[in-house]
């Protein structure tokens, strides 16, 4: 059996599970709510809309994604695709190695502030935390996946598997407390002119999709580990598009199942809004318990990340671009 062959051990639902993980993490639980999040985009719940502008646009760019993953199943993602599209001999060369230099700093930006919704979580057990510690904390988190992702690809399966079954367990209790409390006159308190068409509107629109789509992005997760998908032409677009719809779906259920329980009015104000969404509900020991689970889930969101953006710099390291000893 061929070498490559060997390695292609990643099936629809692993790669779901690989691009569920990245996509969820902290993202709903600390950018629905706060100063910055969703709802303060557009002062009112009209700004889930988002949600569902935010599923078009990731499922478009999606589809592209996934046929150049089916086309071009090797690992590097977007690395080979500016390799290939461009002509590795020639301009290609140039544009994959622009992208490979960029992302040593864009790719570390994304995975820290994974770790840091991790830790915003871990100072509702640790409100005294000075900002160092916090620091340190972030870092170690990244340090603890980097030692979870030296396994083989099929224990890495196995892993990714246990967090994002951890992740639709965490998802989905939060969804059915909020549901089984749901008060419509919470949820759909809209401000008056909430649905009114303006510059404003537009402009409170435009916030909250650019917040949104930070919560889909990983859609695309699954293309960087091309080589080690099974079937990739089946595979990565099944993959993509369960992902889209399932993610808008489940953040889409979060938002409602928030603000149907604790106003949005106070919600703009709470940074981390699960923790005291399930006090509120059950008191501190299911406050406890969601912000262990809601850590785990940022943690595989840390870890799915980490494992395909690994392979940017490993696929440029073979192209002779990068550090070689990384090939």
């Amino acid at each position: 059996m061929p070498e490559a062959t060997l390695h292609r051990r990643l099936g629809v639902l692993n790669a779901t599970s690989i691009n569920m993980s990245n996509m969820i993490g902290t993202g709903p639980f600390i950018t629905i709510a706060g100063a910055d999040g969703i709802l303060a985009s557009m002062m009112g719940p009209q700004a889930l809309v988002g949600w569902l502008l935010g599923a078009v646009i990731a499922l478009s760019d999606g589809l592209v994604a996934a046929e150049l993953g089916a086309s071009l199943p090797i690992s590097g993602g977007n690395y080979i695709y500016l390799r290939e599209g461009f002509g590795a001999s020639r301009w290609g060369r140039l544009m994959a190695f622009l992208f490979v230099w960029q992302f040593l700093f864009s790719g570390p930006l994304e995975i820290a502030s994974g770790n840091i919704g991790l830790v915003q979580y871990l100072g509702y057990f640790w409100p005294a935390m000075t900002p160092l510690e916090t620091k340190l904390a972030a870092a170690g988190v990244g340090a603890i996946a980097l030692f979870c992702l030296y396994r083989k690809i099929t224990d890495v399966a196995r892993l990714m598997m246990f967090l994002w079954v951890t992740m639709l367990l965490t998802t989905g209790w939060v969804i059915v407390a909020g549901l089984t409390h749901f008060h419509p006159a919470l949820a759909f308190d809209f401000p008056p002119g909430a649905f009114r068409f303006s510059v404003g509107f537009l402009r409170g629109l435009g916030a909250g999709t650019l917040i949104v789509m930070y919560n889909y992005l990983g859609y695309y997760q699954i293309c960087y580990l091309g080589a080690e998908v099974r079937e990739p032409a089946r595979t990565i677009p099944r993959a993509v598009v369960i992902s889209v719809l399932a993610v808008a779906l489940i953040n889409l259920l979060l938002s409602l199942s928030f603000i149907g329980v604790v106003p949005w009015r106070e919600a703009i104000h709470l940074p981390a809004i699960g923790s005291v969404f399930m006090e509120r509900l059950y008191g501190k020991w299911a406050a406890s318990a969601l912000s262990v689970m809601i850590m785990v889930t940022a943690f595989s969101s840390v870890y799915a990340l980490m494992l395909g953006y690994s392979r940017i710099p490993f696929a440029a390291a073979q192209d002779g671009i990068f550090f070689r000893w990384l090939g």
